[in-house]
């Protein structure tokens, strides 16, 4: 196998897919992993590790949904000759205790290699491609416990660019970025704005917390992931995660992608 590939977890997923675009297109070697992919990985199967990250030189990590054995597959990937690792974290990770992702900040940091952590706010796809809130969108009605504080929500194609920029290059060893958009928006307003561009009706419901959980538990979704939701959401309406950070610019030296550009461009996901 070619030596100094960058290795793609979530490779078919959100920011993962992306990543592994940009690489392609620099001609630079690649590997997306998840269970689907040519080399197959799977978390809980060790035997599937090694193939994995064989050749492998630097690393984007992006946490499973469970408390897997982040740190091992690190340590495992370092041993292999893995010498930077990018982990995918999430803004407010400190500040809930969100235990997956802090395990892989913690993997990254104590991996005795170059390692940069990424923080991003709520994405901007969450709109275009979750699958809770794009349902939502096109049935015309979303419900939610965030509150009218803005978001300074971050394009995809951001965190992946800055993805790209610390696996590839120098510079970025020991930072933790905090990835947001230009400007803070709020759920209610980013709601509003889908519905004009794309001509739909489209009512936001404010709910509580608990309202928000019985919610999604009436959709079908566990308990357990629907109070983690809720944790997530209500990290805006308690206002701990609405600071606008400028990491996206100083990393690219360009302004981080407006939400508006991003209706614009995605308005075939509401049409």
């Amino acid at each position: 196998m070619t030596a100094n590939v960058n290795l793609v977890l979530g490779g078919t997923g959100k920011t993962g897919r992306r990543v592994v675009s940009r690489l392609r297109e620099r001609n630079l070697p690649v590997r997306p992993l998840s269970r689907s992919t040519e080399i197959p990985f799977d978390w809980t199967d060790r035997a599937t590790w090694g193939p994995a990250i064989e050749g492998g030189g630097a690393l984007y990590l992006v946490p499973p949904f469970a408390l897997d054995p982040i740190h091992e597959f690190v340590q495992r990937a370092v041993e292999a000759g893995v010498r930077r690792v990018v982990a995918l974290s999430g803004r407010g990770s400190d500040l809930y205790h969100f235990q997956v992702m802090l395990r892989g900040e913690r993997a990254a940091r104590e991996s005795g290699v170059d390692w940069t952590v990424l923080r991003p706010n709520h994405f901007f796809q969450n709109f275009s491609e979750d699958p809770l809130l794009l349902p939502a969108l096109l049935a015309g009605e979303v419900v939610l416990p965030t509150g009218d504080h803005p978001d300074p929500m971050v394009d995809v194609e951001d965190i992946a660019d800055v993805a790209v920029a610390a696996l590839t290059e120098d510079g970025h060893s020991g930072q933790t970025y905090t990835l947001t958009g230009p400007r803070g928006i709020s759920f209610a307003e980013g709601t509003a704005l889908v519905a004009r561009e794309s001509g739909r009706e489209i009512r936001y419901k404010e709910v509580s917390g608990p309202e928000y959980v019985a919610h999604l538990v009436a959709q079908g979704v566990p308990v357990d992931d629907a109070r983690d939701l809720r944790t997530v959401y209500e990290a805006v309406r308690e206002g701990t995660i609405v600071e606008q950070s400028g990491d996206v610019e100083r990393v690219l030296g360009r302004p981080a992608r407006d939400f508006e550009s991003f209706v614009r461009r995605e308005r075939t996901a509401w049409v």
